[in-house]
């Protein structure tokens, strides 16, 4: 009896031993996701790690923007990056371009179940650079406009079933803005109007955008004279006082949360707020949502878009089996999607965003639409999230709409700052 109480223990400490645990991949991820985002993720890491026993992915949150994607490219070139990073597609050109990750094979894809067909069209061509996919997309998240049906409601601008009338064109946007603010005494608009806020920027884009027109073109700054009206008419929504000149990214969400704004202009993101403020009874208004107007000749509006990526790690090669495993993981999380629909995300993955479920997702539903009409940042070694280029649109853009510059002066500032960077060769980290 005391020998089989012996083998049992003999078996239990082999068991639980390093080597009978070897077989087990450990995926080391790094994340620049937080807050509602943040907890979605683990929420999918947990998911993951609970639904087999092969692969455990163990994840580390890093500072969003240019700290995280600094580290990322200083860690893999020293070989030292994770195994797995989730990235904006916009950085791509930066990341793939300077060799910081290394692309993903079709046979890779395969051996998860995926192929390129499985991802919206846009999102995947966007994964890929130099005819090569260098990221797995996860999602898109637009800019949209929100809006507060009470205050909306007062101002005559819903229809007879309670949802926003079309506004097309700068003129009438601008007279929505105003007539909330004329009929409730509330704020037109809130939105993002501090200096280094990328909000500016992603709305100018857009619009630029709606009018055909490219931010670069040949090495050269390409907008012409609708660049600085673009920006005037923007500024004029804050100069007019419809919206508050200089609120940082908190207040401004806050003024919408609290009924005290017409409109908000800001990224799909905010949806999971709105939902759980709605639930836990203070967010005490009615909201829609609906895609970003048609101010000029087209939809377009401003997205970006998640995705997984591997970095290259030069001298340290990816084993087989860690492959497999990483790639293991990227396919849980694309056929698990729903749930990050459910932060308001559009999901890159095509069985679950052409899914009923996620058509019919309250409130996704009003501004799925604007799937159809997004854009990137434009491609270039500079562009792209918390990129250098964006950042000098950050000192300068914001400026025109509390009066510190004219329009005129604000681009003059940007263009002679940022032409540096289109005449600087792409870097090779």
């Amino acid at each position: 009896m005391r020998a089989g109480r012996w083998a049992v223990a003999a078996l239990a400490l082999l068991l639980c031993s390093p080597a009978a645990r070897a077989d087990v991949q450990v995926v080391q991820m790094w994340t620049l996701l937080s807050g509602g985002d943040g907890a979605r993720m683990r929420a999918l890491i947990d998911g993951f790690n609970a639904s087999q026993s092969a692969v455990r992915v163990e994840s580390t949150t890093l500072k969003w923007g240019e700290p995280f994607y600094t580290k990322l490219i200083t860690a893999t070139v020293a070989g030292a990056g994770p195994d797995l990073a989730t990235i904006h597609l916009s950085r791509l050109p930066n990341l793939a371009g300077g060799g910081v990750l290394r692309p993903v094979t079709d046979a890779e894809l395969a051996s998860a179940g995926l192929r390129g067909a499985d991802f919206l069209p846009r999102q995947w061509a966007r994964s890929q650079y130099g005819g090569h996919a260098y990221a797995v997309p996860l999602d898109m998240h637009p800019l949209v406009l929100y809006y507060n049906k009470d205050l909306a409601g007062q101002a005559g601008l819903l229809d007879a079933g309670g949802n926003l009338k079309p506004i097309v064109g700068m003129p009438a946007l601008t007279d929505a803005f105003r007539a909330v603010k004329q009929t409730t005494g509330k704020a037109g608009l809130a939105m993002e109007a501090a200096q280094s806020t990328y909000a500016i920027w992603r709305l100018w884009l857009s619009l630029l955008a709606q009018q055909g027109l490219p931010v670069v073109a040949d090495g050269r700054f390409a907008y012409g004279p609708a660049g600085e009206s673009t920006l005037a008419a923007i500024a004029h929504w804050f100069q007019a006082g419809y919206a508050t000149p200089g609120q940082d990214y908190p207040a401004s969400t806050s003024q919408f949360m609290a009924g005290n704004a017409g409109f908000m202009i800001n990224g799909v993101w905010e949806v999971p707020e709105l939902v759980r403020g709605t639930q836990a009874g203070t967010v005490r208004f009615r909201y829609g949502i609906a895609p970003l107007p048609q101010l000029y000749g087209n939809a377009s509006t401003w997205a970006d878009s998640h995705g997984f990526a591997i970095p290259a790690n030069e001298g340290r090669p990816m084993a087989p089996a860690k492959t497999r495993a990483v790639m293991q993981f990227i396919a849980y999380v694309s056929t698990h999607s729903f749930g990050w629909a459910e932060g308001g995300h559009i999901p890159a993955y095509r069985p679950v965003a052409e899914s009923a479920a996620a058509r019919a997702l309250m409130p996704n539903a009003e501004y799925a639409a604007a799937a159809d009409n997004v854009v990137y940042d434009p491609p270039g070694w500079y562009m792209g999230a918390a990129g250098p280029l964006e950042a000098i649109a950050s000192k300068f853009l914001p400026a025109p709409l509390a009066g510190q510059l004219t329009p005129a002066d604000a681009l003059r500032r940007f263009e002679s700052e940022a032409q540096r960077l289109l005449k600087k060769r792409p870097p090779r980290y």
